[in-house]
């Protein structure tokens, strides 16, 4: 999380250094509208940066995915990132066009009118005949991003209709490029703030266009079809083994890719609960929490053709410590099912301790567990809430005193996660030991 508020906070920042440098203030005079100008052009600018840099993040660049410890944390970014730029492009409108009704109420004096416009036979005189088609599309576009931008921060709006309309957002985002360029003050274009913005438009207005396309993460997308179905009724899992038809680079235990198993849903992010064996195999443990998830056992069958992209995430179990506790809660489980399976031939799980806590209990499911925690020699614990109560940070340390000496891994809700960080954190434990997927992407 430290590299995420650090780039958050650096490019804005960044932007508003620049910005400043750009900015002749000798020549804005004193008063509201001279105020009021400044304004409209610093939240502009702030505004289609952070809008610029979602709009690549949302490209799931792997590249730069081990910087932010993984897609997860890189899509808490881009949540970030559209959250301000929400926001400052509602100051942004506010500051353009709250005064213009406050003059037409007779509220604020017109400004004074400024000299002679420049000729249109030069560039910056053409883009300043431009102004009013800018200022028209730029306001329609505003409008059709703040409700897409709400749209999808709501959690109520089914996934299907997110994954629908968010793409929409990129649409928006180019006609607020040819908003900004135009509209963009001459002396930017001669700082460095305005090449800046005008090479992060042209990167994020081709990721836009790889999004408008459907081409998101093609390049790691290979296809499949169902060879293995098993549902646990006691605890609503659904196992789906994927016999892949092209060629999987491989993943890490703890990884986790997009599964499509219907275009008009779209892809939705599951971890792989299998170890990779360069077999073409996978396996996928997916809990019924939604209306989509949970119709998953009466809809898929054997033989089902399935989109898989990936593999993502670095919950790869990586650590600096001789000893690991892991920790799960429900369908967090799967991971570490793929780490048990992968440490099982070589029996490599003696430093491990892993509680699994559950308040839907299946019996085979859990046995199964049992044995691939035996075959890898890792210390289990397993805690059925109704029968063994809840697994609180206190009754954690004292089940696993040698935790100061671990890398703790979680995977589970998250509010236990805030919980178990903050009290190991107080008695000591440094926070990069403390290891989390964020397994929310929107």
């Amino acid at each position: 999380m430290k590299n995420i508020r650090l780039s958050f906070i650096i490019l804005f920042i960044g932007l508003s250094l620049l910005w400043l440098l750009a900015e002749d203030f000798s020549l804005q005079g004193h008063g509201f509208w001279p105020l009021r100008t400044t304004m409209v052009h610093y939240s502009g600018i702030l505004a289609m940066g952070a809008m610029s840099v979602a709009m690549l993040l949302a490209m799931r660049p792997v590249r730069i995915e081990r910087f932010f410890d993984g897609l997860d944390k890189t899509y808490r970014l881009h949540k970030w990132l559209g959250i301000s730029a929400l926001v400052l492009s509602i100051l942004h409108w506010g500051w353009a066009r709250i005064p213009k009704w406050l003059v037409g109420w007779g509220w604020l004096e017109r400004p004074a009118r400024k000299g002679a416009a420049q000729s249109a036979d030069t560039f910056y005189g053409y883009l300043h005949s431009l102004r009013g088609f800018a200022e028209g599309i730029g306001e329609w576009a505003f409008y059709a991003a703040a409700l897409l931008l709400v749209l999808a921060l709501s959690k109520r709006v089914p996934y299907r209709w997110f994954f629908k309309t968010h793409r929409l957002l990129a649409l928006a985002y180019l006609v607020l490029v040819v908003h900004s360029s135009i509209l963009l003050p001459p002396a930017y274009w001669e700082s460095a703030i305005g090449p800046l913005m005008i090479l992060l438009m042209l990167a994020a207005s081709v990721a836009a266009g790889v999004s408008l396309t459907r081409r998101v993460g093609r390049r790691h997308q290979v296809v499949g079809r169902i060879d293995e179905l098993h549902y646990h009724r006691d605890n609503h899992v659904l196992r789906v083994g994927i016999d892949l038809d092209g060629p999987w680079p491989g993943h890490l235990a703890g990884q986790f890719a997009f599964v499509t198993f219907d275009a008009q849903e779209g892809p939705h992010p599951f971890s792989i609960c299998s170890a990779w064996h360069n077999d073409g195999k996978l396996a996928f443990s997916i809990k019924g929490l939604g209306d989509y998830t949970r119709s998953l056992p009466e809809r898929l069958r054997i033989g089902n053709p399935v989109t898989v992209e990936g593999p993502y995430g670095c919950f790869d179990f990586r650590g600096s410590k001789p000893q690991q506790i892991w920790i799960a809660g429900g369908i967090g489980i799967a991971p570490f099912i793929a780490r048990l399976q992968a440490l099982a031939p070589t029996r490599g799980g003696g430093n491990v301790t892993l509680f699994y806590s559950t308040s839907a209990p299946d019996r085979q499911f859990i046995e199964r567990i049992r044995q691939l925690a035996a075959q890898a020699r890792v210390q289990l614990h397993v805690l059925v809430t109704h029968q063994d109560g809840r697994l609180t940070p206190e009754r954690m340390r004292q089940l696993a005193p040698q935790w100061k000496r671990c890398d703790i891994w979680f995977c589970g809700p998250a509010g236990f996660a805030r919980d178990l960080r903050d009290d190991l954190q107080e008695r000591g434990l440094p926070p990069e030991d403390f290891h989390q997927e964020l397994f929310n992407m929107r």
